[in-house]
């Protein structure tokens, strides 16, 4: 096919500032593209995730959105969320409902909310399962996670499969070096501890994200994993219905993730903050 030129955004997610979040590019007007250019054009960005915009096909949606990986296609992930929608609401992308977005992705329709100066997902529907004791061992072992520090553990999939883990200390969250090489083969793996007074001033949880499995060894910031990790820790008594997570600080980020669970539908909704950063056209 021949190229043709397109709208090109590229975003911080999870930050008011600057390089301070998870990078996202948007391809606007993405129809025409084939499946293996999408493909290839997420594996030269080299960023954790790419996204093209399409027109919908459920009459309920306001856009449609595909979400690549150097390595492959989600179905669904957090920060290519918000940051899809700040770019099409940017480049003049018109909601049905002005309090509302409805954006279409792989996992079905995921409703998107202003919610002040941020936007907001509401969190998918998760399944939870345990996690084989076999497998569980060979994760810990990978991160170099002392077996006692350990408080709990489970299979968490909203569209993004991963699995989370508990831990009892955040200052040894932090220090955690783990061996990407040992945990590619086995999974992509979650990690939440309550802050500390070592941590982010303003927040209440710190997380981590080890992505090896799909070419990221650390995500910056992870919203599918803060959604999957908020429905467990409030589902079970061990989170406020709303709070912040910090995320990214080992990384030199500060990423901030803002979940609040509405007290009449239950619904989680998680928020941050989008800063643009490039804005320009692309010959794709």
């Amino acid at each position: 096919m021949a190229s043709m030129t397109r709208r090109f955004s590229q975003l911080d997610v999870f930050t008011a500032t600057p390089l301070r979040g998870n990078p996202l590019a948007v391809v606007h007007d993405a129809e025409g593209l084939s499946d293996a250019e999408m493909q290839a054009f997420a594996k030269w960005t080299n960023l954790s995730e790419t996204t093209f915009l399409l027109p919908p096909t459920d009459a309920r949606a306001d856009y449609r959105v595909r979400i690549f990986t150097p390595d492959g296609e989600f179905q669904f992930a957090g920060h290519p969320t918000l940051g899809s929608c700040h770019a099409w609401l940017a480049a003049g992308g018109q909601p049905r409902d002005a309090q509302q977005i409805v954006q279409q992705c792989g996992i079905g329709l995921v409703p998107v909310r202003r919610d002040g100066t941020r936007l907001a997902f509401a969190a998918p529907p998760l399944r939870r399962e345990p996690v084989d004791d076999i497998l569980l061992a060979q994760v810990v072992d990978a991160l170099g996670l002392p077996p006692g520090d350990l408080l709990s553990a489970c299979w968490l999939d909203n569209g993004n499969r991963w699995i989370g883990l508990r831990v009892a200390n955040a200052s040894r969250l932090r220090a955690l070096k783990p061996d990407h090489s040992r945990l590619k083969p086995l999974a992509k793996v979650g990690v939440v501890a309550e802050q500390d007074a070592e941590g982010a001033a303003g927040t209440q949880f710190e997380l981590r994200g080890f992505a090896a499995p799909i070419g990221v060894a650390e995500d910056p910031v992870t919203g599918s994993l803060n959604a999957s990790v908020a429905q467990w820790l409030i589902g079970e008594g061990l989170a406020p219905p709303q709070y912040v997570a910090a995320q990214g600080t080992v990384m030199g980020r500060a990423g901030r993730v803002h979940v609040h669970r509405d007290p009449v539908s239950g619904t989680i909704w998680i928020g941050g903050d989008v800063t643009p950063c490039i804005s320009g056209t692309l010959s794709l």
